[in-house]
């Protein structure tokens, strides 16, 4: 039986007077990829930045490797092993590639793992002294996965690292995250492709209105249309 790497116990998070996270719960252990799917507004987002510190739960518990993190500084949970690909991508759009996979190290960089990086991506090797604010959007997400990747966490937050980019990228991005896993990363990943998140994912969680409406496998989600249409508007056969 594969051990828990994160457990959420039943969170509420505020935004002002306005209740965003509703008893939220979900778990995901080690090695698996876990997908979090909703519309716009579901909470999605905000759960990741819950539990990464950045947003703090009024009620509730999170639990990673079995610590309790639900009011650490978002850098004490970076230093147990936790990276993060906000939406957006968030980079440091005056300083250089590697002045921003600098950000990642705790000290002077890892020779190893730079290039275990530059494997991965190999455009960002060709523009380490390019300012990252002049690179494409596709490069500037390349980018944001790799600087989440330099303090080699066990457990990686994607926050839609497709959004906006040409097949080709999402295909790249792809492939990124199956090897990341295959080598033995877990990863928690919110994504607006369904069927690309499907493909990807061994579990599947759908958020509505802050809480956790259904969770399954990515199979038996793509025979139950009704809740394909209730809570993501897609029919089984959509493209990604």
């Amino acid at each position: 039986m594969l051990s828990k790497t994160l457990t959420i116990k039943d969170i509420h998070v505020y935004y002002g007077k306005s209740r965003v996270l509703q008893g939220m719960s979900m778990e995901v252990k080690k090695g698996e990829i876990i997908t979090l799917l909703g519309r716009n507004g579901a909470g999605k987002t905000t759960t990741l930045r819950t539990i990464m510190g950045l947003n703090k739960p009024r009620a509730g518990k999170i639990l990673f490797k079995d610590v309790d993190i639900t009011t650490m500084p978002s850098f004490e949970i970076a230093r147990l092993g936790m990276g993060y690909v906000p939406q957006g991508r968030r980079l440091f759009s005056q300083l250089t590639v590697l002045e921003n996979l600098k950000t990642g190290f705790r000290g002077q960089p890892d020779k190893d793992v730079l290039m275990e990086i530059f494997e991965l991506f190999p455009v960002l090797r060709e523009r380490l002294n390019q300012i990252s604010g002049t690179l494409s959007g596709g490069e500037q997400q390349m980018l944001a996965v790799a600087r989440a990747l330099v303090p080699s966490p066990c457990l990686l937050l994607m926050d839609e690292p497709t959004t906006s980019l040409m097949p080709i990228l999402v295909s790249k991005l792809k492939e990124v995250t199956k090897n990341l896993n295959e080598k033995g990363m877990t990863i928690l990943l919110v994504e607006q492709r369904v069927p690309l998140a499907l493909s990807l994912c061994d579990r599947v969680y759908i958020m509505e209105k802050g809480q956790i409406r259904y969770s399954g496998k990515p199979e038996e989600l793509l025979k139950r249309e009704d809740i394909l249409l209730q809570y993501l508007g897609v029919v089984a056969d959509s493209k990604y």
